[in-house]
């Protein structure tokens, strides 16, 4: 099988990477715009030959859509225009809704699959990839009655390969639950580090003293514009939802250390720990 992957950066290094390792895949298609990317992926054998957009995709069996949302979905009609009824296309991007929507009526839309794999780090490019990222995390597949049951079963195949495990939901409720779950955590670690820049004026105080903790809570802050402010833009209702909810639960906070009432700062804390039964699980 010939891979083709649009964009050779984090994620779509890191799929390729696993691919190759079990022979999914016997030859990977780079196809980006970013030559320095192409050829960095060349040379950590994560692609084996660049192409060019048209030449790529209509060369490649599976067509793996690895760059920002905004421009997925301005490609993906295009890629779509290119293929047979034997190829498969997917993307890997964190909003669904604005994806399924701008191809719902594409005469080749059945050969899509919606694909989300629940994994990232606030590092970029293909010297970022590696191949066992996504071992035991969830794989998202959105609206799976809207693909082919082929192009369904390859890409299902796919994540056994990438020793995901699936889980299947519509496109608007996947957008709900990764504002919650994600998009909102981006955000927080953004305005935690903008506190802290705007605060703390001595760079090397924060370097001496940042805690683990700290540390922890704004390592996605490092994570790149151009990745993220897609991602708010496509899903900005959802994100200013849980917005909303967030500033109200920082109120909350507020309010009690105001007000030195500190058994409701504890009922707080209380209620926040019941995260760690669900993500111990």
């Amino acid at each position: 099988m010939k891979i083709g992957i649009i964009g050779t950066g984090l994620i779509g290094g890191s799929i390729a990477l696993k691919l190759k390792e079990k022979n999914f895949t016997n030859f990977v298609y780079g196809i980006d715009q970013n030559e320095y990317n192409l050829n960095k992926a060349l040379e950590l054998n994560i692609i084996d030959e660049k192409a060019g957009f048209e030449t790529g995709i209509q060369n490649s069996d599976l067509i793996i859509i690895a760059i920002p949302v905004d421009s997925a979905r301005k490609i993906l009609s295009d890629v779509l225009d290119l293929i047979n009824d034997n190829q498969v296309v997917m993307d890997v991007g964190s909003t669904k809704s604005g994806i399924v929507d701008s191809i719902k009526n594409h005469p080749n839309r059945k050969r899509f699959v919606a694909f989300h794999p629940m994994w990232g780090t606030e590092n970029s490019g293909p010297n970022a990839a590696t191949k066992d990222s996504f071992t035991g995390k969830a794989a998202v597949i959105c609206n799976k009655e809207e693909s082919d049951d082929s192009a369904l079963e390859l890409v299902e195949k796919l994540i056994e390969t990438l020793e995901m495990h699936p889980i299947y939901m519509k496109a608007d409720a996947h957008d709900i639950h990764t504002a919650y779950i994600s998009h909102i955590s981006h955000i927080t670690s953004y305005a935690l580090a903008n506190t802290v820049l705007e605060k703390e004026r001595e760079e090397d105080t924060i370097f001496q003293l940042a805690s683990s903790g700290f540390s922890s809570t704004v390592r996605l802050a490092k994570s790149h514009p151009e990745m993220w402010v897609p991602i708010f833009r496509q899903n900005k209702e959802n994100v200013l939802d849980v917005l909303n909810e967030h500033i109200t639960q920082l109120r909350k906070f507020k309010s009690a250390l105001e007000k030195e009432n500190f058994d409701y700062l504890e009922e707080l804390i209380v209620n926040a720990n019941k995260i760690r039964g669900i993500l111990d699980k």
